[in-house]
């Protein structure tokens, strides 16, 4: 055997685990990663690291991920299978970071406008609150006047019986 390690990555479709009843979907999960490394690696001692398994199990053991990116390193006849860390190249960082960019700013824009919008409405509300309120009070005004005129009213009138 070869002492050098061979590393290859892999992206392994986990769709046939729907298959299975669904209270047993993330087990089968972890035995088809377990059974793509013996195929191909071409090795029976298999070693699947914690993190796979909490990447298969983090949605319960109904709803396993479809698809899944692994690392498997193959160290005479030890496999050891591992989560893949990309590593982007600075070509695709930038124009992801472009398109990024483009994106929040039209997302910005818009979310701009609707507060503007929203600000508007508020003040018109608040301005057509105040004009009817303003509007109430002289009702009020002239109402209280209008009482005291017939009071008087009244009152000049028993003060006239009494004399007569």
């Amino acid at each position: 055997m070869s002492a050098e390690a061979t590393e290859r990555i892999y992206t392994i479709n986990l769709g046939k685990v729907l298959l299975s009843p669904n209270n047993q979907r993330a087990k089968r999960a972890i035995n088809m990663i377990r059974e793509f490394a013996i195929k191909h690696m071409k090795s029976e001692n298999i070693k699947i690291e914690e993190e796979i398994s909490h990447l298969v199990w983090a949605r319960g053991i109904r709803h396993p991920p479809r698809k899944i990116r692994v690392k498997i390193t193959k160290d005479d006849g030890n496999v050891i299978v591992s989560k893949y860390q990309e590593e982007k190249k600075a070509d695709e960082t930038k124009s992801e970071k472009k398109s990024d960019d483009k994106k929040k700013s039209d997302k910005s824009k818009k979310e701009e406008k609707k507060v503007e919008e929203k600000k508007e409405k508020v003040e018109k509300k608040t301005e057509e609150k105040k004009e009817s309120k303003t509007e109430e009070k002289p009702k009020k005004e002239e109402k209280k006047a209008e009482e005291k005129a017939v009071e008087e009213k009244k009152s000049k009138s028993e003060k006239k019986t009494k004399k007569e």
